[in-house]
């Protein structure tokens, strides 16, 4: 089936055993004071064990000013080579070419983080961050290509087989290269060879430390996506100078610090949406090239190979969600690989909450905490909602030897996963859904569908563990004309839309609402949104509430924000603002999208009767996906 992806390659006299790389992820997992600890180790020893042929550890920087965040990996001192040799020693030892990613944020970081003032190119500020820059010197410069070379230098004495120069997305060096950051007007700008001259230059020095037979790769952003940016006829024109200085692979990036959405590409982008520009630059240029982008399915991957649109192909946050991806790919059980659905919580949740979480894959970033051991004792364990959260705790509970009998009222599992899959651009739930039914299915857990749980049921089954995981219920405000046949609950706008009439008002600008709004006017309605907050979109993933919201505007879906409603009529909506003024939206539907509350009906029957209860997920508080599987990833440890 896979004809190409695991067929082996060779950089210089670098081997590897197939097409797959991990690319340079930050981890989060690093010390404040850039100490690697063991649970990084564990980290890049599980991603190496999973079967690609090489990981690129995340960028580490080569010079203090240069960090973009406490957490980051650090090369800049000899202290840091044990801890990177523990990375390395682990990954090789585990059959993976360690790589290594050296890095330099330039102005894309604060003074916060390094207490001076950032350095760029140009005292052009970084449009996300902001806060004033320094420009570096030529004397500066020369500063920073030295500690490229000292950098290379550390890296190979950790034992990293393979290095990486950063020169996309944004950082110092794709700073100098595009001319959306770069306006100086000596040697080290201007013309294409200009801007290239620090990026030439630190290729020569890291080559001249490696040696001649050490591989080096470059990762550029062959499109940025903003006016004065890079594209890829002016970086094919860069590669050509930086080939020529020694660089032997590279890897095809996109986006900058004002286009982070081509950086790490939301559900609504195309799979592999990267790969034409990697063709073209592959077309170009006599060397290898690895394309990244949306990549999280081994069939699209050696496709791409196929196709000749690269020689390497970079899986990312797909071994996030799924660390053994390569190797349940080589074996063909692709129905047991946990996809990742680009919702893009990993990247959302560093900055949230200053650590990597994977929505699917709840162990990731605790792999030695919530690793499987067998259960002691084998329980009976009923498990009752077959959303997320139960599906989760029920395999995980079976995987440990818990005789398990999960209990749904619909005809199939999924729960809410497959009310929000419904929507154009969360297709992608549909594969967590397939990979949690397959773990059903292999750890023989006892499915009852279409069937309401009732306390009779329970003393039938005599369960030793009862686990509620009965969801949500939505809120309806309390308001006149509430019960008109007008209103219609959310899965019925979204299952039923062909039913509903031209016009319909969606009450509530968060997730569920924004995704309603634009299935509705996808399908060809006028919508819209009323929302009482003064933005909507909130709690959405940043990069996808961007492009979400563009979405929205391009269907010229009309949003009123810091309204309320009023009441229902016959024929619409009356709304009310902050200052009590009133409003008419005329309307053939109003879907109500304000939230839920706990369904927890069937914990108020049982509470009292002698039995283990747990609740997860929704019944317990209404909140997220990744909540629901996390909760039934720790219960099923723990029974």
């Amino acid at each position: 089936m896979l004809k190409y992806l695991f067929t082996p390659f060779t950089i210089k006299d670098c081997r590897l055993k197939n097409r797959i790389v991990m690319p340079g992820l930050a981890s989060f997992l690093i010390a404040d004071d850039g100490g690697i600890p063991d649970k990084a180790v564990e980290h890049y020893r599980l991603r190496a064990a999973g079967g690609p042929a090489m990981v690129i550890v995340e960028a580490c920087a080569v010079s203090p000013e240069g960090i973009v965040s406490p957490h980051q990996a650090r090369i800049y001192d000899d202290r840091f080579v044990e801890g990177l040799a523990r990375i390395a020693a682990a990954m090789k030892a585990e059959g993976a070419v360690p790589a290594v990613q050296i890095h330099h944020g330039g102005r894309q970081t604060s003074a916060r983080v390094i207490h001076q003032q950032p350095v760029a190119p140009s005292p052009i500020p970084c449009p996300s961050i902001r806060g004033d820059v320094e420009p570096l010197t030529i004397d500066g410069i020369q500063v920073l290509v030295r500690k490229f070379g000292d950098a290379a230098s550390r890296a190979v004495a950790a034992g990293f087989e393979l290095i990486e120069i950063h020169g996309a997305h944004g950082y110092l060096i794709n700073q100098f290269l595009s001319r959306f950051s770069n306006i100086r007007d000596d040697a080290y700008g201007g013309s294409i060879a200009g801007r290239t001259r620090f990026a030439e230059e630190i290729v020569r020095e890291v080559r001249s430390r490696v040696g001649q037979a050490f591989p080096i790769s470059f990762k550029i952003s062959a499109m940025e996506f903003v006016k004065d940016g890079l594209d890829v006829e002016e970086s094919i024109q860069i590669l050509k100078i930086l080939i020529r200085a020694g660089v032997d692979v590279v890897q095809v990036s996109a986006g900058n610090d004002a286009t982070p959405e081509w950086i790490c590409q939301p559900m609504f982008m195309e799979k592999a949406c990267l790969s034409g520009y990697a063709g073209q630059i592959k077309e170009a240029l006599n060397v290898p090239i690895m394309t990244v982008g949306r990549i999280n399915d081994p069939l699209i991957a050696d496709e791409l190979i196929e196709k000749g649109m690269a020689d390497l192909v970079c899986i990312g946050r797909g071994l996030l969600a799924d660390p053994e991806l390569p190797k349940k790919a080589k074996e063909g059980r692709l129905d047991d690989i946990r996809r990742c659905i680009a919702c893009n919580t990993c990247m959302e949740s560093i900055f949230r909450r200053g650590r990597v979480e994977c929505l699917v894959n709840p162990v990731l970033g605790r792999e030695k905490e919530m690793a499987f051991h067998p259960a002691k004792t084998r329980k009976k364990v009923m498990v009752i909602g077959a959303g997320p959260g139960g599906l989760n705790v029920a395999w995980v509970a079976a995987r440990r030897g818990h005789e398990v009998h999960l209990f749904e009222r619909q005809s199939e599992v999924g729960g809410q996963l497959l009310l929000g899959s419904i929507t154009g651009y969360k297709k992608e739930l549909l594969n967590l859904i397939r990979f949690q039914k397959r773990q059903i299915e292999r750890f023989g857990v006892n499915c009852h569908l279409n069937q309401e749980v009732t306390p009779d049921t329970l003393v039938s089954l005599a369960p030793d563990v009862v686990i509620l995981a009965t969801g949500s219920v939505p809120l309806l405000p309390a308001v006149e004309g509430i019960d008109k046949p007008i209103v219609i609950p959310v899965n019925e706008a979204l299952n039923t839309h062909s039913q509903i009439g031209q016009k319909a008002v969606v009450i509530g600008g968060g997730a569920i609402g924004c995704e309603v709004a634009l299935h509705l006017s996808d399908n060809g309605r006028q919508v819209a949104i009323v929302e009482m907050l003064p933005k909507i979109g909130a709690q959405i993933e940043s990069m996808t509430k961007k492009l979400l919201i563009q979405k929205l505007i391009d269907n010229n879906v009309a949003i009123r924000t810091g309204f309320r409603l009023g009441r229902v009529e016959d024929s619409g909506v009356v709304i009310v603002g902050e200052k009590g003024e009133e409003a008419f939206i005329a309307a053939d539907a109003v879907v109500i999208a304000i939230g839920s509350r706990p369904d927890d009906r069937l914990y108020r029957q049982i509470k009292d009767l002698s039995y283990q209860i747990h609740q997860i997920g929704d019944c317990l508080e209404p909140r997220s996906a990744k909540s629901a599987i996390y909760e039934g990833g720790v219960l099923g440890r723990s029974i």
